[in-house]
């Protein structure tokens, strides 16, 4: 299959290029328009219960989509609610993806996602949730932020402290710690705005969004009159 990312630095959408039996895996309702000779079906990606983890643990959709060119060669254009980046990953079975919430949009056939659980510290503080997603396999793995993708690259042994809500995605080979964000103490990370740092340590790269959901979505209830 063949793809492009259109529109890469404002509003992206993906466009695949689909030659006849070939299908696509996408977030639910993430279909922009496609060609009269693919089908879209619901599918659930492992079974009942793991539809159920992936909406009421996880925060995601029960569903996903499946796109197949059934009767010849076709177009899908794909795209996300949030204004911001899309960035193709390669996985080439050696090791998975962790996602944050809503940072799945699409993949290739040979591509599974899971719900990952991550342990009591994580869950509690990291701002992710206890169930995450984890996509491995081989092939290609579409993920969205919120603002553009930047990637950290990391060599071995370097470190690097990450605003929890800037996350997007990072390989399941590495470790991250939690942790205040000033070395005064809580008061001052507290006052700085931060609070608590995800410490990745290399090797490794991580994506991160240029933009904060969770301070926009404060900024949007700043400016609703209270009643």
């Amino acid at each position: 299959m063949k793809y492009e990312i259109l529109y890469p630095e404002a509003f992206p959408i993906l466009k695949c290029s689909m030659k006849r039996g070939e299908r696509i895996k996408a977030e639910s309702d993430a279909m922009i328009t496609m060609s009269s000779t693919i089908d879209v079906n619901g599918k659930m990606e492992g079974g009942v219960l793991s539809g159920l983890a992936r909406k009421f643990l996880a925060g995601e959709s029960f569903f996903f989509q499946e796109l197949e060119a059934a009767r010849g060669d076709g177009e899908v254009l794909l795209g996300h609610p949030l204004p911001g980046g899309i960035l193709d990953v390669e996985l080439d079975g050696s090791y998975g993806l962790i996602v944050q919430k809503d940072g799945y949009l699409a993949s290739t056939e040979g591509v599974q996602v899971d719900t990952h659980i991550q342990n009591l510290s994580r869950g509690l503080f990291s701002g992710e949730g206890f169930f995450i997603l984890k996509v491995s396999g081989r092939g290609t793995v579409f993920v969205s932020s919120y603002g553009v993708i930047h990637p950290v690259n990391l060599e071995a042994g370097e470190e690097v402290l990450i605003d929890n809500g800037h996350l997007v995605a990072w390989p399941d080979y590495m470790n991250y710690t939690i942790e205040k964000a000033s070395s005064s103490g809580w008061f001052s990370s507290i006052t700085s705005g931060e609070g608590l740092v995800c410490r990745f340590r290399g090797p490794g790269v991580v994506l991160i969004q240029t933009r904060n959901p969770q301070s926009f979505e404060e900024w949007i209830k700043s400016m609703i009159p209270a009643k």
